[in-house]
């Protein structure tokens, strides 16, 4: 394989570099696989992205830095803070103020999910330092693939809604939590290997501008988004330019002084939502840009999984934590749901809730990159186990979310029709369902917005 990619680097030497062309390649396969195995067999259209991302990185098509670096970081930074900024813009605080319950049994779920985890690396007779971070880790779960799914398949109601708020959710206590336990396991273990970890009172320091620095990043692009939404049309491509341009400027600067990019992008969207409580209109051109970068972001993350190092006899701990977290998760909604904590849910819709929430997030990705950087030893230990289990459930969750939402009927049927005839457009996030107040009012009526 690599002699074929050396001959063909010095056959073809276009102006931009081999590796443009190998990218564009990948993506135009990944996006026609994505749509095939959609058109053929109804399957996720984000299963082709990811199954053609770890083809290409296990033959090595295409090598990734590991940990991440440089563009590869920034792209999967920016896909992320792109999904995340729209998920929070659908979190609506007042919704959770005349809903708390609904609060509780997130933090009841993600803390269950958690413990078990934390059970099963031990009863595996894992290293301690590694049980925290990797318990951690296993916890996470994906806004960005379940909102890509439910709009592949056109769903709407209750568990999908539910489901991408306990995803949001969760993703905002890993990002929160991973980001300072990756700057603190170190000088916890006595291992202060990683850039600016030589000390306790280092990682204090880096703890509280990751803090700072978010909360700022997050709290400015959502009032820079607000003043030009107030004189800008929403459905001009200008505004979509915009939007785009002031996000991935967040997501550089947030990398750049020390922050977590995707968290601050999050929190952006909470606080727009909050300022505009209204159903938010979308331009056109900022649907079709958030589709490429989410393909290309479920390529990277599947590809970078792929070629890390692995080790291939820990598949049996990998194989007892999916399961475990499934078991957990499913457990923890159902207990709460019988407990009163589901907000008003029946436990048939607990359970397909949970059952939407297998895929584990490209957060995870980031974060494992964060602890191989700040502590290398323990975190290439980390990646061993953690890379091949988000691998495993960025494939298998797919399936399975796919599976729960038909199951919960919320899927439209003109949806159905359409994959059953093969034409279900390919974008991850349209502008018309942004706009169209026959989508978004329900949801906000439904959320007490």
């Amino acid at each position: 394989m690599f002699d074929l990619m050396f001959h063909w680097s010095e056959w073809i030497k276009p102006s931009a570099g081999l590796p443009v062309v190998q990218w564009a390649l990948l993506l135009a396969v990944a996006a026609a696989i994505g749509h095939g195995l959609q058109r053929r067999w109804g399957l996720p259209q984000v299963l082709g992205y990811s199954l053609i991302g770890a083809l290409a990185g296990y033959s090595g098509y295409i090598k990734a830095t590991w940990p991440l670096d440089g563009i590869a970081q920034f792209l999967i930074e920016l896909g992320l803070s792109i999904v995340l900024f729209e998920a929070g813009g659908r979190l609506s605080l007042r919704w959770l103020r005349m809903n708390p319950m609904l609060l509780v049994q997130s933090i009841v779920e993600t803390l269950v999910t958690y413990a078990a985890s934390l059970w099963m690396l031990r009863l595996f007779q894992i290293e301690a330092a590694l049980q925290h971070p990797l318990a951690l880790l296993i916890t996470t779960t994906s806004p960005a693939l379940l909102m890509r799914v439910a709009h592949d398949l056109r769903a709407s109601g209750p568990v999908t809604d539910r489901a991408i708020t306990l995803a949001t959710l969760n993703t905002f206590y890993v990002l929160a939590l991973g980001g300072v336990m990756a700057r603190l396991v170190g000088p916890m273990e006595g291992r202060v290997e990683g850039p600016g970890m030589g000390s306790w009172w280092g990682a204090t320091l880096a703890v509280l501008l990751l803090v700072f620095t978010s909360v700022l990043v997050g709290a400015l692009l959502a009032l820079a988004l607000r003043k030009a939404l107030a004189w800008m049309s929403p459905s001009s491509e200008n505004t979509a330019v915009l939007q785009l341009a002031l996000i991935a400027a967040g997501t550089a600067l947030a990398a750049h002084f020390g922050g977590s990019a995707p968290l601050a992008a999050l929190l952006a969207g909470v606080l727009l939502k909050a300022w505009n409580p209204r159903p938010w209109i979308w331009p056109r051109q900022f649907g079709t840009a958030a589709s490429a970068l989410s393909i290309l972001t479920f390529v990277l993350v599947a590809m970078t999984a792929a070629q890390a190092p692995w080790q291939w006899q820990a598949w049996g701990l990998v194989l007892a934590l999916a399961l475990t977290r499934g078991a957990a998760r499913i457990g923890a909604m159902s207990a709460t749901t019988l407990l009163g904590m589901g907000s008003g849910a029946s436990l048939r819709q607990a359970l397909w809730t949970a059952n939407t929430l297998w895929p584990m997030s490209a957060v995870a990705l980031l974060l494992i990159s964060q602890f191989a950087e700040f502590t290398p030893t323990l975190g290439a230990a980390i990646a061993s186990i953690a890379l091949p289990l988000l691998l495993l459930l960025e494939l298998l969750g797919a399936l399975l979310m796919t599976w729960s939402l038909k199951q919960t009927r919320e899927v439209s049927e003109t949806s159905a029709e359409r994959v059953a005839s093969g034409r279900l457009s390919a974008p991850a996030v349209t502008a018309e369902d942004r706009a169209s107040p026959s989508m978004q009012e329900p949801e906000d009526n439904r959320h007490g917005a």
